[in-house]
């Protein structure tokens, strides 16, 4: 049974991090978890600023009981459980959160897809993609359409893509625990890479039987993945779907008004998510709703 006991919540003071952090306040509610919530300066010693022409001129920053003070502010109507922790700290972001993470031994980051700039994308370098290469541990990314959340969360209707990677195979475990706790139904589906322009077919190699073929291979193979006693008290949807990679699986997650996406970090390739234009950073991109990304057993 998977249980998140310590979850870790950077915030930026944007309105999508606050939309996270009610989503990190109430998975530590339903698991009687530790919540961390982290913001991150550059400094807290004051810096010298070169305006125009002339000497520098000294610039105060603000001290961490300053920030500290200014979050709480913000998060007095955010029902923080008890014994969260509130902490600032001072350097680069995405190491500082990684860092975090490691020393407090979070199993859940929750965090936001766009910050305090409003990105449209979430950009190569971005602070999210950082944390999504680095992180020790899964990744929940909350977008900007995320419904709101209840006090008792809970993910009733998932989404987890599989190409029977360890990362996806991973993220399958975690995907059935969750709908397990919540009475939910996981929607497994794989996604058969096909070109948009159909292959003219040639005397000696049938397209469309080689295409039935594959995907009723991929169709059984699902089957042997949830055909383990133990499992079969969560509903299962095993579904095989042909097309682009991201396409299909947002497509599917909106037609099944998926609460949840649940995807391994690394493809079959085992390229990380350093790999710009990955399956998974597009999905995340495209979301509609929060996405968990779960790496391999093992996983760098």
């Amino acid at each position: 049974m998977i249980e998140f006991k310590q979850i870790l919540c950077p915030m930026d003071f944007s309105d999508i991090s606050l939309r996270s952090l009610a989503h990190a306040v109430a998975i530590a509610n339903w698991y009687e978890a530790q919540l961390t919530v982290l913001h991150v300066v550059p400094t807290f010693e004051p810096t010298q600023v070169r305006v125009h022409v002339g000497e520098p001129v000294l610039v105060d920053a603000m001290s961490r009981e300053q920030v500290l003070e200014v979050m709480h502010r913000s998060l007095d109507a955010a029902a923080l459980p008890p014994g969260a922790q509130v902490i600032a700290e001072a350097g680069d972001t995405p190491k500082t959160i990684v860092d975090q993470a490691l020393s407090n031994h979070a199993e859940l980051i929750v965090m936001g897809t766009h910050g305090r700039r409003g990105f449209q994308r979430l950009l190569l370098g971005s602070v999210t993609e950082r944390v999504l290469r680095d992180a020790p541990c899964p990744v929940l990314t909350v977008p900007p359409q995320a419904q709101g959340v209840s006090p008792d969360v809970t993910f009733k209707r998932i989404v987890c893509p599989i190409d029977f990677s360890p990362s996806a195979l991973q993220a399958l475990g975690f995907a059935l625990n969750l709908a397990r706790q919540s009475d939910g139904r996981v929607t497994l589906m794989h996604v058969i890479e096909w070109p948009e322009e159909e292959p003219r077919a040639r005397a000696h190699f049938n397209v469309p039987e080689y295409r039935r073929h594959i995907a009723a291979d991929a169709k059984e193979r699902l089957g042997e993945l949830v055909a383990d006693e133990s499992r079969t008290w969560v509903d299962i949807d095993p579904i095989v779907v042909i097309g682009r990679g991201h396409r299909a699986i947002l497509q599917t997650a909106e037609s099944k008004s998926a609460d949840l996406i649940v995807m391994g970090a690394q493809g079959k390739t085992g390229m990380s998510l350093a790999l710009f234009g990955s399956t998974t950073q597009e999905v995340i991109r495209g979301a509609k709703c929060p996405v968990l990304t779960v790496r391999g057993a093992g996983a760098p």
